[in-house]
């Protein structure tokens, strides 16, 4: 028979090109992929990669083997799935995924607090920007900003939350030293995939066509505060950094809605509907701080 660990790491090597990024992928090393491949050609008796110098291209055999390889996946999943929902325990492991910045500027301490009134949940959080394939099982719950609910995909049980509204903010010692008459030119902060939209160009402060440029949001949030220029935050992380405050003239943006997203089946196990349940209630209590309203910021973050 063929072993289905087999199979997972030949498609890490087909989805991801080579030994060492699939390795990667799956946490593991070099050595231990290689093995498990060579196990499965024995086991079929045919070769499934051929080496290039560019990554690993799939044989004729190995093509077929993938479609295959597939929908053992698929099943796989399904099954898996299906008997994690069916558990019904407050204990075991509880995979969490959002972007970054909602994990370290707004919920890691619900989070801790939901740790600690479950302590037998393992909770593991995955704070990153490209959203994970749920249905995959490579996360139990997202949290995720959504911009139009009909791209959600249909197999996702999801709870609505706030909406989420972002401002154009530079730093206090900034704008002081612009009312000043300071003639040091004021940069865009941007993160590499974006530019800068015509509704945050807006403001009074005129800023040069040539940007700052960082990878992830910490490092925008930092740049801001040195006082390089202006960026375009959530409103939950531009209004609660007291060095920071709302450039004069620019209105705020709505970014898109909160959804708290989980699978079909995962949805009916305990740890996931206590989880879920937790979280949008404690995001029902933060719609000022996310929208951005007076009651969430000062007067001068109001009014500049």
């Amino acid at each position: 028979m063929i072993d289905w660990d087999d199979v997972r790491y030949f498609l890490a090597v087909t989805r991801e090109g080579s030994v060492r990024a699939a390795a990667g992928r799956l946490k593991v090393n070099h050595s231990t992929v290689l093995r498990r491949i060579t196990q499965l050609e024995e086991r079929l008796g045919a070769h499934m990669f051929e080496k290039l110098p560019s990554g690993y291209r799939l044989t004729e055999a190995g093509e077929e083997v993938l479609e295959f390889a597939v929908q053992m996946e698929t099943s796989s999943n399904q099954l898996e799935t299906r008997i994690f929902g069916r558990d019904q325990h407050a204990r075991g492991l509880l995979r969490v995924t959002l972007p970054p910045p909602l994990a370290t500027h707004l919920l890691m301490p619900d989070f801790a607090d939901f740790s600690r009134f479950h302590p037998e949940i393992e909770m593991e959080i995955l704070s990153m920007d490209t959203p994970v394939n749920l249905t995959n099982r490579e996360a139990d719950v997202a949290i995720r900003v959504v911009h139009d609910r009909d791209t959600l995909p249909p197999n996702l049980h999801g709870l609505k939350g706030p909406e989420l509204f972002g401002g154009v903010y530079m730093s206090r010692d900034l704008l002081a030293a612009w009312r000043a008459g300071a003639s040091d030119p004021v940069k865009w902060i941007v993160r590499n995939w974006d530019g800068v939209s015509d509704w945050a160009r807006s403001g009074e402060i005129p800023a040069t066509e040539i940007p700052f440029r960082v990878t992830d949001g910490v490092a925008q949030l930092l740049a801001v505060r040195q006082g390089l220029g202006l960026a375009a935050l959530s409103c939950f992380v531009g209004d609660a950094d007291p060095l920071l405050v709302r450039a004069p003239g620019t209105t705020l943006r709505m970014f898109g809605t909160l959804w708290l997203l989980t699978h079909g089946e995962t949805r009916k196990t305990k740890r996931v509907r206590l989880f879920m349940e937790f979280i949008s209630r404690r995001l029902a209590s933060y719609v000022p701080l996310l929208a951005g309203s007076p009651a969430s910021a000062t007067d001068e973050h109001a009014h500049p």
